[in-house]
């Protein structure tokens, strides 16, 4: 149980596993084992390092954190579970996979069918024959995390726990202008940076849609606009859905346009306009003159900032989530954040 599962990216994996068995191996012997290092007397430290790598890498900060908190998960199971491991004479760390997969249960044929035909668009013209290997394996993966999970819980409700490792968070504040959707008083604010032509951020949208039916006005949601080079209809879309921002309606055109992605050329974009019931003298005005152009870029200037690299991308109270995520993904992260709150 102690090797973490959960990382699929074995480039980023090992940067992670170098990251922290070089800093086991400085504090071996150190008098203070805080410290990173020395320099002219000045001490820096490792919270000071995994500071300056959230704000230069947003997603080796995040994997790096969700590495140490697998197996933190990983150590705590053991540590609660080892006098019933010992009481049936099972290695600690065998007994901890058999609880899980006890919890988990195995996947059905009706499981993998349904997955198939909920996602089938996204299988890529595979029959379900052909891929219901894959399918069942993520499910399974799946269906174990969340046994993990709720073993966990348990388990910790009749221990004394005290968890300190706390994940990293960047400051990414909301512009009075900015898109939002939510109560400023939420909770949990999730800022979303995203690309009109981007097919992974139209992808994301029923996942959102989501997040707002299950915690209303627990959750507000901000837009920025992330645009990618390859992409040569974004900035134009961008600056239409800023201005239909302008007069209010910039969630309508939104879904206008992530539901038209193949369809952004000017002529579309002041139909999308018209659809939605706009003054058209005021958008075409706004439009034609690139107003919001200037804060689109600052936009894309303050997530290079915050590491960002690709769309979509989220920061979740400050966490960084990257990628058209399924709704767990979320869901983890913001119970989490309301459990701070309370």
């Amino acid at each position: 149980m102690r090797m973490t599962r959960s990382l699929t990216n074995w480039t980023v994996a090992g940067a992670i596993i170098a990251a922290v068995t070089t800093s086991a191996s400085a504090q071996t012997g150190k008098a203070d084992s805080n410290v990173a290092a020395v320099v002219g007397g000045e001490k820096i430290t490792y919270a000071e390092l995994d500071t300056h790598i959230a704000k230069t890498n947003a997603k080796l900060a995040q994997d790096l954190y969700s590495a140490r908190k697998d197996a933190l998960d990983d150590l705590i199971l053991e540590t609660l579970l080892k006098p019933e491991a010992k009481a049936k004479n099972v290695p600690v760390d065998t007994y901890v996979e058999q609880r899980i997969a006890e919890k988990a249960g195995d996947i059905t044929d009706a499981e993998v069918e349904a997955f198939y035909n909920q996602n089938q668009a996204r299988m890529g013209g595979r029959t379900l024959e052909q891929i219901a290997g894959q399918i069942r394996q993520y499910l399974q993966t799946q269906r174990q995390g969340s046994a993990k999970n709720a073993l966990l819980a348990e388990v910790k409700a009749n221990a004394s726990v005290r968890v300190n490792l706390e994940p990293p968070r960047l400051q990414v504040a909301v512009g009075p202008n900015d898109p939002v959707k939510g109560p400023s008083d939420a909770p949990v604010t999730i800022v979303e940076f995203s690309d009109f032509q981007c097919p992974f951020c139209s992808r994301v949208g029923p996942t959102l849609k989501q997040i707002e039916d299950t915690y209303g006005d627990k959750v507000r949601i901000s837009f920025r606009d992330f645009i990618l080079p390859m992409h040569n209809r974004a900035m134009p879309a961008a600056l239409a859905a800023q201005c239909a921002n302008e007069q209010g309606k910039f969630w309508d055109y939104h879904d206008k346009l992530f539901g038209n992605q193949r369809a952004l050329e000017d002529e579309n974009l002041k139909s999308y306009a018209q659809d939605i019931g706009l003054d058209m003298n005021k958008f075409n005005e706004c439009y034609n003159s690139k107003e919001y152009q200037s804060e689109i870029e600052k936009d894309m200037s303050r997530g290079r900032e915050l590491g960002v690299t690709g769309t979509p991308a989220f920061f979740i109270n400050g966490r960084f989530l990257s990628g058209a995520q399924p709704f767990d993904a979320f869901k983890a992260i913001i119970n989490e954040e309301l459990e701070r709150t309370q």
